[in-house]
């Protein structure tokens, strides 16, 4: 029995292919430092596992489609301390940033229509595209200027009628990169310009260092219209398992459009959702330490990359990633040869090949993504490791080295 063409579109994300090695490596006594995925190590609230371990219920109940009123409640809170004024009927949870990303691409597209976004893109954007019979079409940003945008003529020419969204990552994964006003001002222009829905994927927005001031384009009131803006508490307070997501957006048809969505799936964990409303009323000063440690964390990697001859990269201002060139021709090759020959200490790494973040995957062959998730001291051994390992490689595949 075949399966369908959409399934088969969907390609298969690095994490499947590398974890089947990294288990028989470690089988072989060999230490894995996981800077491969985004998931923080800093420990999860107690407020959330008290709020859920305090449930009074004798019957775990479906909850409204749309989100339990106490969390929506307590999201409008959080976005009016961030000067973001929404309604409860602005939002509707949904199962982690994922799904609030699959139903925007369901409620805005036909088949074969576009959304646009900057190239490196966050992976699985590729796969709700193909999920969902949605065209992904990408603009080049690149390490070598800090992956900053091109000129608006260039992101201009690429829309078509076909097109119905840009869709930005502020600040980026993989690529750690905080738009600037000006660009931020681009995109709202272009999208009210053009008639687009302007989609925000803002799950990194407290990972900003450097002191910036962070922009949203839902400050922009002449986009209220078209804008749609993607978050989840995943990332922000270190609970990647509580699946607790949203989208945000002012048009009333949209929003009324998607509640056919939210209902079809019943409702979001009524635990978790729980647990997420303590979260939501943590007043801005819970994240002044974890930023502190982020950013210590940041200049442990640059520190080192600097000082590894032929890498690539910017310091990049936000989220908890770099993208980096390395001095190979294959960072596919490289990686498994991480994990399956080598070792510095009886220690490796697994990293991210940056290929899975382009749409065509000839692209990015030469740069990883490093996830600085790990405490300092498991970040300089990482660091150690990788510069060892590429000393190593270039001594075992010269001809895989530039």
């Amino acid at each position: 029995m075949e399966t369908s063409q959409r399934i088969q579109k969907m390609g298969e994300p690095a994490l499947l292919k590398y974890y089947p090695l990294v288990s028989e490596a470690q089988k072989k006594g060999k230490k894995v430092y996981f800077l491969n995925i985004g998931q923080p190590d800093i420990k999860t609230p107690v407020g959330f596992l008290d709020s859920v371990n305090c449930i009074d219920q004798e019957v775990l109940s479906y909850q409204a489609p749309e989100g339990i009123i106490e969390l929506r409640e307590a999201a409008c809170d959080y976005y009016r301390r961030l000067g973001l004024d929404y309604d409860i009927s602005d939002l509707f949870v949904t199962n982690g940033g994922s799904e609030a990303l699959l139903f925007t691409f369901i409620g805005i597209c036909n088949a074969g229509d576009e959304i646009l976004t900057a190239e490196p893109l966050y992976s699985i954007y590729k796969e709700m595209a193909a999920a969902t019979d949605v065209n992904l079409v990408g603009f080049k940003t690149y390490a070598e200027d800090g992956f900053a945008l091109p000129d608006a003529a260039v992101i201009e020419a690429a829309i078509t009628p076909r097109t119905r969204a840009l869709l930005m990552t502020n600040p980026g994964n993989p690529t750690g990169k905080v738009f600037s006003k000006e660009e931020i001002e681009v995109m709202v222009k272009l999208a009210i310009k053009h008639n687009l829905y302007l989609i925000s994927d803002e799950v990194y927005r407290e990972f900003v260092y450097d002191s910036q001031d962070y922009l949203s384009p839902a400050q922009y009131q002449e986009l209220n219209q078209h804008f749609i803006l993607i978050d989840s508490i995943s990332k922000r307070y270190s609970a990647c398992g509580a699946r607790i997501g949203f989208i945000v957006s002012k048009n009333k048809t949209l929003m009324n459009q998607l509640k056919k969505l939210v209902q079809m799936r019943l409702s979001v964990s009524t635990v978790d959702q729980i647990g997420a409303v303590s979260l939501l009323k943590l007043d801005g000063h819970f994240f002044d330490g974890i930023l502190k440690e982020y950013t210590c964390r940041r200049e442990i990697v640059y520190a080192a990359l600097k000082e590894i001859p032929g890498v690539i990269c910017k310091e990049p201002r936000g989220a908890f990633y770099f993208m980096a060139k390395l001095p190979i021709k294959e960072a596919c090759h490289f990686i498994e040869w991480l994990i399956n020959e080598f070792d510095y200490q009886g220690e490796t790494v697994l990293l991210s090949p940056a290929n899975d973040f382009y749409l065509n995957p000839q692209d990015g062959a030469d740069e990883v993504r490093i996830a600085y998730v790990l405490n300092g001291e498991d970040m300089k051994k990482s660091m150690e490791i990788l510069k060892h390992g590429l000393t190593a490689y270039a001594q075992a595949f010269p001809e895989q080295c530039k």
